[in-house]
């Protein structure tokens, strides 16, 4: 009740807030008014958050509806997992926004719907979600993880925690440290299981040699390499700058992780030396990416891949996007929301961790200079594949 109390606030101050603010207007709308008038009969439930959820389930998923007992229902937070999920699957399934936690949007679709299972992926831990649900089926959480940051958060509210995690059937962590750290804060220990994380089983879009020839052409990349500075952060970008002002015959595709902060780089660089890549201008040899869904193409265009995130406090974003096409990543320091395939990366030299702008630049030409032909990515996912298929089809076995 506490927490329905304190979340009609967040609702008013939402809506409030959405009067002046189209942005916040559609999030809202499109959250917590959807037509859920096509749901009826037998489902397994997919809570994720967003692309790498989407993609790290579909083996899961896919396994259930192969099965043909159960219809699937997704819920996600994101556009961009909402997109990607409705691409994946088109009308196999039904995929909705996840209503913000809003208990009677919750209880609506439980009315409709005969729940059998609860799949959360990774720790999304919605109270009305878990404790609603609770009363139907089983709940269970798959590659669990808990940062640093969340943990210390989550350990001030352990007293509220304890009751809802008694809830979930079983935790299916990603690290040790992870299902420690889940026991902590209250989950019934016999119920936790550590299979490693599920993130390192991946498969994206592969792309043509006449699709990446294209883009050359469109972009006069010609005898150029690709430095791309994939999903950046604030603060990241003056030093990505930096290092290309060190660099000759590159061109650098910056790709933000958030569109609306395309003003704010193009303010730190003269507007004779950049262009947006919705409109494109001859001879540019920085080409800030102003549309999403294009980062991965690049990824696999590039001769120098760069993840963000990474370079300032915010955790990392995936280091297997690069890798999938063959790519050595380099990331900064700041590796907690990757912190198992950043060690990983590191153990077996696919990839450089770069503390300043003279070790970005030495990380460059170690690139530059390597001969081994991607040969040691290639047995790291061949590994991690056969890991991963028969760690799915325990997880399938528990859950």
């Amino acid at each position: 009740m506490f927490y329905n109390f304190l979340l009609f606030f967040v609702y008013v101050f939402s809506f409030i807030y959405s009067l002046f603010n189209k942005k916040a207007r559609d999030f809202i709308k499109k959250r917590l008014f959807q037509n859920f008038s096509d749901l009826k009969g037998n489902y397994i439930w997919f809570h994720m958050s967003s692309v790498g959820e989407v993609n790290l389930s579909e083996p899961i998923v896919n396994k259930f509806l192969s099965e043909n007992k159960h219809k699937i229902l997704i819920t996600v937070m994101t556009d961009t997992g909402y997109k990607l999920a409705k691409e994946k699957y088109k009308d196999k399934l039904d995929i909705y926004y996840f209503p913000l936690d809003n208990i009677f949007v919750i209880k609506k679709i439980l009315k409709k719907i005969n729940l059998k299972k609860l799949i959360l992926v990774e720790t999304e831990i919605w109270p009305n979600l878990i404790s609603e649900t609770y009363k139907h089926s089983s709940i269970s959480i798959i590659n669990g993880r808990i940062s640093d940051k969340s943990f210390n958060s989550y350990k001030k509210i352990s007293w509220f925690l304890k009751e809802l995690l008694n809830k979930i059937t079983y935790f299916i962590m990603q690290t040790e440290i992870d299902s420690k750290r889940i026991i902590e804060l209250g989950a019934v220990k016999e119920r936790v299981f550590n299979f490693g994380n599920l993130k390192f089983n991946i498969q994206l879009q592969n792309y043509s040699a006449e699709e990446l020839n294209e883009l050359k052409e469109k972009f006069d990349i010609g005898d150029k390499k690709v430095f791309v500075a994939g999903s950046t952060r604030d603060g990241e970008e003056e030093l990505i700058l930096e290092v290309f002002s060190k660099l000759e015959n590159y061109k650098l595709f910056i790709a933000p992780r958030h569109l609306e902060r395309v003003s704010k780089i193009k303010s730190l660089i003269n507007s004779d030396e950049y262009s947006l890549w919705s409109d494109y201008s001859k001879d540019k040899n920085i080409i800030i990416v102003d549309k999403m869904g294009i980062l991965r193409k690049l990824y696999a265009l590039s001769d120098i891949a760069f993840v963000g995130g990474t370079l300032v406090d915010v955790g990392g974003h995936s280091l297997l996007e690069p890798l999938f096409y063959m790519k050595f990543p380099i990331f900064g320091k700041f590796t907690q929301n990757v912190r198992e395939i950043s060690k990983e990366i590191i153990k077996r030299e696919i990839g450089y961790k770069v503390n300043n702008i003279d070790e970005f630049v030495e990380a460059i030409k170690k690139i530059e200079n390597r001969v081994d032909n991607n040969k040691e990515i290639a047995n790291f996912f061949e590994e991690n594949n056969k890991v991963c298929d028969k760690t799915f089809e325990i997880i399938i076995d528990i859950i």
